[in-house]
């Protein structure tokens, strides 16, 4: 689909978060080893909840309600910007669950497997929903500079970890996403990426070998 306003982030941090949905899901799969704890402990987990913790509370307060006063006499565009902060409301309860069952030595593992197969059903469907239906909704209610100010606060939550951000955002990523997102970099920034951010990320262990199929 064609849209007038620049989507390449938003694919890029949906596809970020499918990345890591897999390798949470890997995990949780584990039979001969203790999944709760592993999953807890990796650095790769607390990214992936931070990061879309700031990506949906950043839509919650900015796009939903730029998207509600555009859609304002249509209700069924209302009705999808609705359905779309609910699906949230859903989602982020289950990393509180998740962890929950983590730390809990005597019971977790009997509710471990279920909650993180509901998480990795409900966002995986969230982000189809979101690609299928709100990114044309919000490509054809709000303006240039909405959707811009949306970005901005967007990448202002993320300014104290941009140095773990960006490269976990395009961890992966195929040649033609990292083009566009590092088209958007000042100088600066991309000399930082380069030459700083991204060689650091790739020194650390995000997730152990077993949640990467090594």
């Amino acid at each position: 689909m064609e849209y007038k306003l620049d989507m390449s982030m938003m694919f890029a941090m949906h596809d970020a978060l499918r990345r890591e949905l897999t390798h949470v899901t890997r995990i949780a799969a584990l039979r001969d080893d203790d999944p709760g704890p592993m999953l807890r402990a990796a650095l790769g987990w607390e990214l992936f909840k931070k990061f879309l913790l700031v990506h949906h509370q950043t839509e919650d307060d900015v796009l939903w309600p730029a998207l509600r006063t555009q859609a304002a006499g249509h209700p069924d565009r209302l009705a999808l910007a609705d359905a779309l902060e609910a699906e949230h409301a859903v989602i982020e309860p289950l990393l509180t669950a998740i962890d929950a069952a983590a730390a809990d030595p005597d019971y977790g593992y009997q509710r471990f497997g279920d909650i993180t197969d509901e998480l990795a059903t409900k966002l995986a469907a969230h982000l189809t929903h979101e690609e299928n239906d709100g990114l044309a909704l919000i490509d054809v209610s709000l303006t240039s500079e909405q959707w811009q100010h949306f970005a901005q606060v967007h990448g202002g939550r993320l300014t104290g970890d941009a140095s773990r951000y960006m490269p976990w955002l395009l961890n992966g990523a195929s040649p033609q996403t990292q083009d566009q997102v590092m088209g958007k970099f000042p100088p600066p920034l991309l000399a930082a990426y380069r030459e700083q951010w991204a060689p650091a990320y790739a020194a650390l262990t995000i997730w152990p070998a077993e949640a990467i199929g090594q």
